[in-house]
């Protein structure tokens, strides 16, 4: 990895840090090792977004909170430079898309003043009815921001599947390893053929664990540095990520 003087400040609003509440970090040692791996990315902020997966990962708002803020607080002693906001991966179910309606669903952030909301699809496709369901998101208020659409097999076998969700007014956000290339080349094919279309808001770690899925957005930078120029770079990293977390006080979802 080249490594540049002039790499801005990254802001990761996809990672699974906090401890023993999905598949993500499974204690606290291990949440804090994922944070200080996420500072030496050159991260300073990050969304923290467990998976809202009823029947699966049964997280919801008010369950998280506490669990969010203790583990905060624990950054905080531990002397970790990692500012941290609460948010969740909400996983394409009828039950989720209550959840989001009756508030227990966290929330990304905002843009243009309304809600931001991580929304996950399968990972083999584009489930029958999901095009209603990002309509009905956006009545209520409330941008579905498609996590790693790259990864969906739907779309890696054609891209074209994704756009009528672009064009509802959907965000995408690519993961920072498919975007190097390491979930294997269709996921990178197909995140720069996104790239390339100009239809991707976010990039972000979509972090797990140091092993195989590390907080490593600074890679991700380069790459699109290398490729696209900085202000590409800059914006996906960085800029509209900033902008989705500067829309949570207006909206009262912080912390």
């Amino acid at each position: 990895m080249q490594r540049h003087a002039d790499i801005p400040d990254l802001v990761d609003i996809h990672c699974h840090l906090l401890p023993s509440v999905d598949d993500g970090a499974q204690d606290l040692q291990a949440g804090l090792g994922l944070a200080k791996a996420a500072v030496l990315s050159r991260i300073t902020t990050a969304i923290l977004t467990p998976h809202v997966f009823p029947g699966r990962f049964p997280n919801d708002l008010p369950g998280l909170r506490p669990k969010f803020q203790a583990f905060r607080k624990t950054l905080d002693s531990a002397g970790i430079a990692l500012a941290v906001h609460l948010g969740g991966e909400v996983h394409l179910t009828p039950d989720s898309l209550e959840m989001a309606a009756d508030g227990r669903a966290p929330m990304l952030g905002g843009w243009q003043g309304s809600k931001v909301m991580l929304l996950e699809f399968p990972d083999g496709l584009i489930p029958v009815g999901a095009l209603n369901a990002v309509r009905w998101l956006l009545r209520a208020g409330i941008v579905p921001m498609i996590a790693h659409p790259e990864r969906n097999k739907a779309v890696m076998r054609s891209p074209d599947a994704i756009e009528p969700f672009v064009r509802e007014g959907c965000l995408l956000q690519l993961t920072a390893a498919s975007v190097c290339g390491w979930f294997g080349p269709r996921a990178h094919d197909t995140a720069h053929e996104l790239l390339r279309r100009e239809q991707v808001f976010a990039v972000a770690t979509d972090a797990h664990n140091l092993r195989y899925r590390p907080p490593v957005l600074i890679d991700a930078w380069c790459t699109l540095r290398d490729t696209y120029g900085d202000e590409l770079a800059t914006r996906l990293c960085a800029v509209n990520p900033a902008t989705i977390i500067a829309g949570r006080a207006a909206l009262g979802l912080d912390p």
